[in-house]
C-alpha cells in the first residue's frame, strides 16, 4: 500500500539517447518537466511539443516510455503517484529515430529528473476510532500523538466515555489492541479501524 511521489517541480529532465550498432541507428531526445500533482492526482501526461520538433507518431511512445518508469520509485521501489509529466522539447532523427528510441529516452529523462524532484514516500493512513473511559483520555491521547504518530481530529463524550477519532500510519497499528487494552479497563474499551 505504499507509494512514492515528488515534492518539487523539475523543469529540465533531458535525455539524448543516440546509438550505433553498424546498421540503422536509434534517436531519440526528450525534455520533459515533472510537477507533483495533489493527492490522488493520479499520473497526467501533457503534449507540449510545438513545430513538430518531436513527430506526432513519437508522442504515445515517450508516454509509455514514463509510464513504464512509474511502476518503480527510486526510494524504496514502490509505485510512483501523483505526477503530472509534459513533454515540451525535444528532437528527432528522419531515419535513425523509432518507437523504442523514444521511449528509451523518455524513461532515462524520467530518471534523471525523479531524484531532483524530492521524492519521497506515502504511507497509508488509517481512521482510527477508540471509546475508553474519561479517566483514561490523556494516556490515549498521548499514545497517539506520540507514540503512533498520529494526529487527533477530534472528540465526543457520552456518559462518562470518550470517543476520539484519529488519522494515524497504518504501520503504528500493529500492536495498537494489545497496547490499548494494557492502557484502559478491557470492557469498557471500543475500537474501530
Amino acid at each position: 500500500a505504499y507509494r512514492e511521489t515528488i515534492r518539487s517541480v523539475v523543469e529540465n529532465a533531458e535525455c539524448k539517447f543516440v546509438k550505433q550498432s553498424g546498421g540503422r541507428g536509434q534517436y531519440g531526445h526528450v525534455v520533459l518537466k515533472l510537477e507533483p500533482l495533489p493527492p490522488g492526482g493520479g499520473f497526467e501526461f501533457v503534449d507540449a511539443i510545438k513545430g513538430g520538433v518531436v513527430p506526432r507518431e513519437y508522442i504515445p511512445a515517450v508516454q509509455k516510455g514514463v509510464e513504464d518508469t512509474l511502476k518503480a520509485g527510486v526510494l524504496a521501489g514502490f509505485p510512483v503517484v501523483d505526477v503530472k509529466v509534459t513533454l515540451y522539447d525535444g528532437s528527432y532523427h528522419p531515419v535513425d529515430s523509432n518507437d523504442m528510441a523514444f521511449q528509451t529516452a523518455a524513461r532515462l529523462a524520467y530518471q534523471d529528473g525523479i531524484p531532483k524532484a524530492k521524492p519521497t514516500i506515502l504511507e497509508p493512513i488509517g481512521l482510527l476510532k477508540v471509546t475508553i473511559p474519561d479517566a483514561n483520555l490523556g494516556d490515549i491521547m498521548s499514545d497517539i500523538s506520540s507514540k503512533r504518530r498520529g494526529t487527533v481530529l477530534g472528540m465526543t463524550a457520552e456518559d462518562g466515555m470518550q470517543t476520539v477519532e484519529a488519522e494515524v500510519p497504518m504501520a503504528e497499528m500493529g500492536s495498537y489492541t494489545i497496547d490499548l487494552r494494557s492502557m484502559t479497563p478491557v470492557s469498557y474499551t471500543h475500537l474501530t479501524l
